[in-house]
């Protein structure tokens, strides 16, 4: 009886330092040999971030194309991606409302993270619902978005262990190179449309950082505020129509993935040839579908919005 007594004390003590050993290893495991790869919220970041990185290190964008980055959601494999990622890539300053609590779970366990949209000299809504609060569509402007792919590039090389670095490198290099010919590019498209003609109306408020890098006036937005979310009033619509035939507008730009009724609804409001011209706002489309990535987005929407002011056909 004694024998077998101080047997189980010998493989208790045995048991109480095994666990005492591969405790910080299993530890170790789960704060970062299980975590790899890249998770990205929104498409237009992932292709962002896919353009840094290339092939050196798996990408996981949770948006589909043509999905509302105000409203979409996540499974709950998606959410545990994000948990065992190496880099969680996100917009921030509101954006992903659905999706804006896993980003905080997965950073409270430890898991790196980065609001891209902190990183690129925000501005802040100017009128309307949102007056005051940070505008998180940064991506209209391209030189934003030259900052966008600087702090992304930096927070992998600086997070992602493993990844080849002289491929980031280079990859950032020749990204931002497209970015600034895409730049110039708009400059110069921008600079057709007469002065007086360059007055924004959108569905919600989506262009103010192009009309602050452009030169463009917002006259308004269908949506008065800086989400999706929000619902305008009767009041709201009389406003804005009488801001548009006081103005002269000739256009109103609503994001493509969104029903377009309220926009065509104030177009009739204001009596006059208002055009309801579609746009691709805040997200791709589907390879072919005219706005795949963000420098196929950004030129289609350049054209149409230049196109539109001038009175051309889109």
């Amino acid at each position: 009886m004694k024998r077998t007594s101080k047997a189980a004390i010998r493989r208790t003590v045995q048991l109480i330092l095994a666990v005492a050993l591969l405790g910080p290893l299993v530890s170790a495991c789960t704060r970062g040999g299980e975590r790899s790869g890249i998770v990205v919220t929104t498409n237009i970041l992932g292709d962002l971030t896919k353009a840094v990185v290339g092939d050196s290190v798996p990408v996981t964008v949770l948006m589909r194309p043509g999905t509302d980055p105000h409203s979409f959601a996540i499974s709950a494999r998606q959410a545990a991606e994000i948990e065992r990622a190496a880099l969680v890539v996100h917009n921030g300053l509101g954006l992903e409302e659905g999706v804006a609590r896993h980003v905080r779970a997965a950073e409270g366990a430890g898991v790196p993270a980065i609001a891209v949209a902190e990183k690129v000299d925000p501005i802040r809504y100017a009128s309307d619902e949102s007056v005051g609060q940070p505008d998180p569509h940064f991506w209209t402007d391209p030189a934003r978005v030259r900052l966008a792919v600087e702090a992304i590039s930096a927070e992998v090389l600086a997070t992602v262990n493993g990844i080849d670095s002289a491929v980031v490198q280079a990859n950032t290099r020749r990204y931002l190179g497209e970015i600034a010919q895409l730049d110039r590019w708009m400059t110069d498209r921008f600079a057709s449309i007469p002065t007086e003609r360059r007055q924004l109306v959108t569905d919600h408020h989506v262009f103010g950082y192009l009309a602050q890098r452009f030169g463009f006036r917002v006259i308004g937005a269908v949506l008065p505020s800086g989400t999706t979310l929000a619902s305008p009033s009767a009041s709201d619509l009389d406003g804005l129509a009488t801001a548009i035939r006081a103005a002269g507008v000739n256009a109103i730009f609503a994001d493509s993935a969104a029903p377009g009724r309220l926009s065509r609804v104030l177009a009739e409001h204001t009596g006059l040839q208002v055009r309801v011209i579609a746009l691709h706002t805040e997200s791709l489309t589907g390879p072919g579908e005219g706005a795949a990535t963000y420098l196929e987005m950004a030129r289609a929407n350049t054209e149409a919005i230049a196109r539109g002011l001038t009175g051309q056909p889109t």
